[in-house]
């Protein structure tokens, strides 16, 4: 048996299976004898400006648990520790005597190059140090436009990867891991104190199911009753219409060349909702292309005009946009689903984050650092891409004179009402006609619902028939001045 283990540095790739890294640990023990030790290092502090939220730390702390009893499952033991990653690294080279580390890459420029310098610190002594993808279909350096510069629009970008795109097959889970059976001291994963200091979290348990195994599970069931209606059952948010998957690619419980895997072993038909899917599968892709190639991008806008933009400083109109009381129902029904579930469906994302730009006149900024915090799924790669696309300041962004009328949307994706009688209750006794403008509603109405407008619910914190007017002369001056 060899004295010189591989480290096997895990991240956001929570999964045994199709994972580049461990698989080429698993291989070379194979082949020499060589012991494998899983590490997983909690270093929150060395990601910026953008620390985990805790929404994605509750899903953190469950998927990390559903590893660490896999990988003992497979004969060996996850260690759990915290702090600065290189200098754990290190602690755990002299501890063990490992001369190897594998980890699949990141994409966030902070924690790029963090591991560019770890990279070069470990191979200066002596270190294997070897990296890879192990979470996208084409890494954002491997291709460009016929410019020879970054894609900015998604279109002529999902033609292009569709023509360098070749899926491999997806690499399988080991059978088992050769232990390292010495002393090597761990955390327990509830000391890493992960879950919500607060208890917001409850139905969080009722919505989701992390790891690995449900992630296959969740996809596999998508894939074989839903997906065939993808393309219009994605917009309607009170129906099981889209996967859910984004928490368990964020996490990296599954990859997305396991997703192409799956719909050609389940043999999908491709002229069904599934191209509208793979699309999506795209969009990511390309929210992470957009990441790298302009780092800054997170907290300043990808069009240098907007930086001027005059933006309202409103706390109180964004504490009712927070806590889903903003007299829009659909707005309300949106912002009290992602509290209630760390997660909310994409149209109503899409509703919700035009109606903080461009009816509140509130920064794309402060949204997406709300999300951040309150979702499961928080990526800094598609936040960054829809709030920016909300405030038509980033790339291939909606048009500045697109501003989402929140009643006309509500009405035209949840025409019964379903979805707001499900996160407003106190309005679910009003008729279709009114559910999405209870001002309308007469008095009587009102009454026989049980709803006092300004008490049970609130008033509309803004008229959007105002606001846009407003909306689009603050948009006129940008567009004047670029």
């Amino acid at each position: 048996m060899s004295d010189n283990p591989v480290l096997v540095w895990f991240r956001r790739d929570l999964r045994l299976s199709d994972n580049p890294s461990l698989h080429s640990a698993i291989k070379r023990s194979i082949e020499t004898g060589t012991e494998v030790i899983p590490v997983f290092i909690y270093s929150p502090e060395e990601e910026g400006a953008w620390t985990p939220g805790e929404a994605s730390n509750w899903w953190l702390h469950h998927s990390l648990l559903s590893l660490a009893t896999r990988i003992e499952e497979k004969g060996s033991k996850l260690i759990i520790r915290r702090g600065g990653a290189k200098q754990i690294l290190f602690d755990l080279v002299k501890e063990t005597g490992a001369t190897s580390i594998f980890w699949n890459r990141l994409y966030e420029s902070e924690i790029i190059s963090r591991d560019t310098g770890i990279k070069d610190a470990l191979t200066k002594a002596g270190i294997e140090a070897k990296s890879f993808n192990g979470a996208l279909l084409k890494e954002p350096w491997t291709f460009k436009n016929q410019s020879g510069k970054p894609f900015q629009v998604f279109t002529p970008f999902w033609r292009a990867l569709q023509k360098v795109l070749e899926i491999p097959e997806t690499l399988p889970e080991p059978l088992d891991i050769l232990h390292y059976n010495r002393t090597c001291s761990s955390l327990k994963v509830e000391e890493l104190s992960l879950l919500p200091k607060i208890k917001w979290d409850r139905k969080f348990y009722e919505t989701w199911k992390p790891g690995e195994v449900n992630a296959q599970i969740e996809l596999d069931k998508f894939l074989s009753s839903f997906v065939d209606d993808y393309g219009s059952a994605r917009d309607i948010p009170s129906v099981r219409g889209t996967s859910r998957m984004s928490p368990s690619l964020h996490f990296g419980e599954i990859s997305p060349g396991q997703i192409f895997s799956s719909v050609n072993r389940l043999k999908i038909n491709a002229s069904s909702g599934v191209e509208h899917y793979l699309r999506e599968i795209g969009w990511r892709e390309f929210a992470h292309h957009l990441l790298v190639h302009f780092p800054h991008t997170p907290l300043e806008p990808l069009r240098p005009n907007f930086k001027n933009f005059p933006w309202a400083n409103d706390p109180k109109s964004l504490l009712a946009w927070q806590q889903g009381k903003t007299g829009y129902p659909i707005i309300d029904a949106g912002m009290r689903e992602l509290w209630a579930t760390g997660w909310m469906h994409n149209r109503v994302r899409m509703i919700v984050s035009s109606f903080l730009v461009k009816d509140l006149l509130i920064s794309w900024v402060d949204g997406a650092k709300w999300f951040w915090d309150t979702l499961v799924d928080a990526s800094l790669a598609s936040n960054t891409l829809g709030w920016q696309w909300s405030g038509g300041c980033g790339a291939d962004a909606a048009p500045f004179f697109r501003i989402f009328n929140p009643i006309t949307q509500g009405e035209k994706f949840d025409s019964n009402g379903e979805y707001v009688r499900k996160w407003i209750p106190e309005l679910s006794n009003l008729p279709n006609k009114f559910i999405h403008k209870p001002w309308e509603a007469p008095d009587n109405i009102l009454k026989s619902a049980g709803v006092t407008l300004g008490e049970s619910y609130p008033l509309p914190i803004v008229d959007h028939s105002l606001a846009r007017t407003r909306a689009l002369r603050a948009f006129d001056k940008v567009k004047a001045a670029n």
